[in-house]
């Protein structure tokens, strides 16, 4: 399984990578923990840089994390809402978890945009109240980048560190890392399934 996830990365090579960074910004099918971190086993295989793989996979999710940004920047609030309505479901995206990362947004400014570049679940929907509270372009960029950095290096760093362990228990690293595929799988369907629009969930309380 490892072998096969590797290859997958391989062949991409690094324009693979900048596509992978940034529809996981945009839509979440592979986390970008999976793709760097294997990256990073590339790297500890020689197979790959790390200047160039951490620069072009932090360029990926700075493109990624510019759709939502534009998307703030474009549209009103309430168009907005209307768009997480409808495809909210398929994004795991609810209005509620919108309005948490905007109100957090306009209590500490634009630094948060850097800050939240750590955390899994508000890293990528802070662009949109980024977007929509007008942040300069090129300092939301920047922002972004500078945080993405410093966070995609921890994980190809982390991913080199573990790569002979990966070569040393590979069934062990197989069912951990298909379990934990698994759980991906299982919790996106799980929010799928829950998901429910704004006005309903507004109603029931």
């Amino acid at each position: 399984m490892t072998d096969l996830i590797l290859e997958v990365i391989r062949q991409g090579g690094y324009i693979g990578i900048f596509l992978l960074m940034a529809i996981e910004n945009i839509f979440p099918p592979v986390p970008s923990e999976v793709i760097m971190g294997f990256g990073g086993v590339l790297v500890a295989r020689g197979e790959m840089a790390f200047a160039p793989l951490l620069i072009i996979g932090t360029t990926g999710t700075v493109a990624g994390n510019l759709f939502w940004y534009w998307l703030g920047r474009r549209w009103s609030e309430a168009q907005l809402r209307a768009f997480i309505d409808r495809f909210g479901r398929w994004l795991t995206f609810e209005w509620d978890e919108f309005t948490r990362a905007r109100d957090f947004f306009r209590r500490h400014g634009d630094w948060i945009v850097f800050v939240l570049r750590f955390s899994p679940v508000l890293r990528t929907i802070v662009s949109l109240p980024a977007g929509l509270a007008g942040m300069g372009f090129w300092r939301f960029c920047l922002f972004t980048f500078l945080g993405s950095l410093i966070w995609n290096a921890l994980l190809i760093l982390g991913g080199a560190a573990l790569s002979g362990l990966l070569e040393t228990y590979e069934d062990i690293a197989s069912i951990v890392i298909i379990a934990g595929l698994a759980l991906g799988v299982v919790w996106y369907v799980w929010r799928v399934v829950t998901w429910e629009p704004a006005e309903r969930a507004e109603s029931e309380d």
